[in-house]
């Protein structure tokens, strides 16, 4: 039954992934990762510029999946209770309360996005990380539940000015931070640019066909995933060497171009980070049809799952997502695959 469970939800998932990308060309990667995360359950920070499609790819996933859409705008003013409620006169002059973008949809809140996430206050981070690890909130002396919300959120990484960093320890509530760039090829860059169907973001998502997936069986389902695909004694030794050469990669003799080893790395992937990757390695094994995770399916979400959780002194902050990236490619290289 349960073979049979796997390779029907196989099957709606890859119709989801080709539904999404008829209307969001050039981001198969990023449309796979994204597909991970929602079987395996985990947040997501997503990394690009403005304007390359971010907001149309959780709406096509949205629809793909059915529950709630909400989005929220980071600003340096935007208070905690702006997630919850606002507050407005009415046309009878009193005061009047209205849900805010979390409580919104209720209990079908499927996706949620955070836009520009670090223009908006610690205060602000500190809620919204809360609700993320419990999926509650009490507002209005009621406990509201979130079971099957996911969340989304990006950084403004161009202004410096009236932003608010997020720390290393509140990153690692994210599973992954997905790169979302705009597609090289001249085809896709002339279509995006000429082709009026990708102008009204509105219209064109209703090409996505509704509801492929159920969102509220998405957790017990993702369960299934994890509890019927294997990893061998070999593949989890692989995987603890991995996570060893992370926290000391001068060890394994990693070399990154014009960075001190010895001084580079002040804290490697946290346990939550490596039981993460595992999740999402599983995840990609059943797309591919597997019954147990080979180290392609590791290296397939090794980056995005780990590369955001990697501390590294200040001097390199800098020059982070080049470091990262070619520190993990050393750690795949050195360490021995089974």
């Amino acid at each position: 039954m349960q073979d049979q469970q796997l390779a029907d939800w196989r099957t709606q998932a890859l119709k989801l992934e080709s539904e999404v990308n008829k209307v969001v060309v050039g981001q198969e990667n990023p449309v796979r990762l994204i597909t991970i995360a929602v079987f395996a359950r985990g947040h997501v920070l997503l990394e690009g510029d403005v304007g390359v499609g971010k907001t149309t790819l959780l709406r096509a996933f949205t629809r793909g999946i059915g529950g709630g859409y909400q989005r929220i705008e980071g600003t340096i003013d935007l208070m905690p209770n702006d997630l919850v409620y606002h507050t407005y006169l009415g046309e009878d002059g009193k005061p009047h309360v209205s849900p805010g973008p979390l409580l919104m949809s209720g209990q079908d809140l499927s996706i949620f996005f955070f836009n520009e996430i670090n223009r908006a206050r610690p205060q602000v981070h500190s809620l919204m990380l809360r609700v993320m690890a419990e999926r509650t909130l009490t507002a209005f002396n009621k406990e509201h539940y979130f079971p099957h919300m996911l969340v989304f959120a990006d950084r403004n990484q161009v202004e410096k000015e009236e932003t608010f960093d997020i720390p290393s320890a509140a990153r690692d509530r994210f599973m992954m931070e997905i790169p979302i760039v705009v597609p090289p090829a001249h085809d896709i860059m002339e279509s995006l640019i000429f082709d009026t169907r990708f102008h009204d973001v509105d219209q064109l998502i209703t090409n996505v066909e509704q509801d492929i997936l159920k969102f509220d069986q998405l957790n017990s389902f993702a369960k299934v995933i994890q509890e019927n695909i294997s990893a061998s004694p070999a593949l989890r030794k692989y995987a603890l060497n991995l996570w060893l050469a992370t926290k000391d990669p001068v060890a394994y003799g990693i070399k990154v171009a014009n960075v001190d080893m010895k001084r580079l790395v002040l804290s490697g992937a946290s346990p939550r980070g490596m039981g993460m990757l595992l999740r999402a390695a599983r995840v990609n094994a059943w797309l591919h049809n597997r019954e147990a995770v080979v180290p392609e399916d590791i290296h397939a979400v090794l980056h995005e799952t780990i590369a955001h959780r990697l501390v590294f002194s200040p001097v390199y902050e800098m020059r982070r997502t080049e470091i990262a990236r070619e520190m993990l490619s050393g750690i795949v290289n050195a360490v021995t695959a089974p």
